[in-house]
């Protein structure tokens, strides 16, 4: 199992950064080609939704991708150390919340529209998403 881990500020300018090594690490992985695009922009919106929550909760912290090479799958998980409130149904957050909530919920769907296996994980010390890929066997060349 081969990982990779990229830590970077909490700046809109790192977001491009983290896209390219993921895609390169995605396509040594055996990651179809067809599917890099998707890559790239999955892990753009998940490092950029990252980013905003760091810089609006004022947390210092670097955002951290790890992307790792399994067997048959390759997967990256981007992680944030926002402090990830629980909304119940029925509270009325403020307006300033509620647009936070919704671009929150617009990011992840553009995301889910993007990866088939995403899995999110949300607490009081940070977040997280997994997102992960299928690969292909190397070609095997038969003589």
């Amino acid at each position: 199992m081969a990982t990779v881990e990229l830590r970077f500020s909490a700046l809109p300018e790192h977001v491009r950064t983290a896209r390219l090594v993921a895609a390169a690490v995605a396509r040594r992985a055996g990651v179809d080609e067809a599917v890099l695009d998707e890559v790239r922009l999955a892990v753009g919106e998940a490092c950029s939704r990252a980013v905003g929550l760091h810089q609006s909760g004022g947390i210092a912290a670097p955002v951290t991708v790890v992307l790792t090479e399994e067997e048959k799958q390759f997967s990256i998980e981007v992680g944030d150390e926002a402090r990830h409130a629980p909304h119940h149904p029925g509270e009325a957050p403020g307006a300033v919340d509620d647009a936070e909530a919704e671009e929150d919920e617009m990011g992840l769907a553009v995301i889910s529209g993007l990866v088939d296996d995403v899995q999110v994980s949300a607490g009081e010390d940070g977040g997280q998403i997994k997102m992960t890929w299928p690969t292909a066997p190397p070609d095997v060349v038969l003589t």
